[in-house]
């Protein structure tokens, strides 16, 4: 079909001539709304880049003869990366007569392992890189399913501080309450209350 009668369709039924296949031969075209074509193109890629999973690496370092409270922070670190569904890199760094004892570092990324098993597995086992030591571990869930865990716990205490408040709510009616039901006690007066303010008794 002629460009200028395609052009005619296009203006009678109110929409846009727009090549779809420029490469073809003879070239295609489509009669559409061209914005609501763009609209849903940005819709779909919009969606495909929310499906999408990027997948982060976090790097924690440690020194062989790393103090114990230290380590336990660091794996206390380690953990919520991993809860959190990202892989983590554990270096250790060695320094100067250190790097004659590479045992060291081995073993405690054997151990670090171990005590994080029940959230991440070694991905790439221990190896000596220059100066450093380094293994990678990767989470048991998946990022989606790591978020979703975290949402759902969110929303859990969300429902329980609720809960909370709903309890408080009633208990503080209860006792408003129950000190209306009570009658009020007449103040008995003293002899005290029948004297003037204003008179010095020294």
């Amino acid at each position: 079909m002629k460009i200028e009668m395609a052009l005619q369709l296009a203006r009678e039924a109110e929409l846009d001539l727009v090549e779809v296949a420029p490469m073809a031969r003879p070239p295609v075209a489509k009669l559409m709304d061209y914005g609501k074509f763009k609209y849903e193109n940005a819709q779909k890629a919009r969606e495909s880049r929310r499906h999408q999973t990027n997948t982060v690496i976090k790097e924690m370092k440690l020194r062989p003869k790393i103090d114990i409270h230290d380590y336990e922070t660091k794996k206390g670190h380690v953990v919520r990366f991993l809860k959190a569904g990202d892989k983590v890199k554990i270096t250790i760094m060695f320094r100067g007569r250190e790097q004659s004892r590479p045992e060291l570092g081995y073993n405690l990324l054997k151990k670090l392992a171990a005590d994080v098993d029940e959230f991440g597995f070694v991905e790439s086992s221990p190896k000596q890189d220059g100066r450093n030591m380094l293994m990678v571990l990767g989470p048991h869930k998946k990022k989606v399913e790591a978020r979703a865990d975290v949402r759902a716990e969110r929303d859990r205490r969300a429902a329980e501080r609720q809960a909370d408040a709903a309890a408080e709510r009633t208990e503080a009616a209860a006792s408003r309450a129950k000190a209306a039901a009570q009658p009020a006690l007449k103040k008995r007066r003293g002899p005290a209350d029948n004297l003037d303010p204003d008179l010095d008794l020294n």
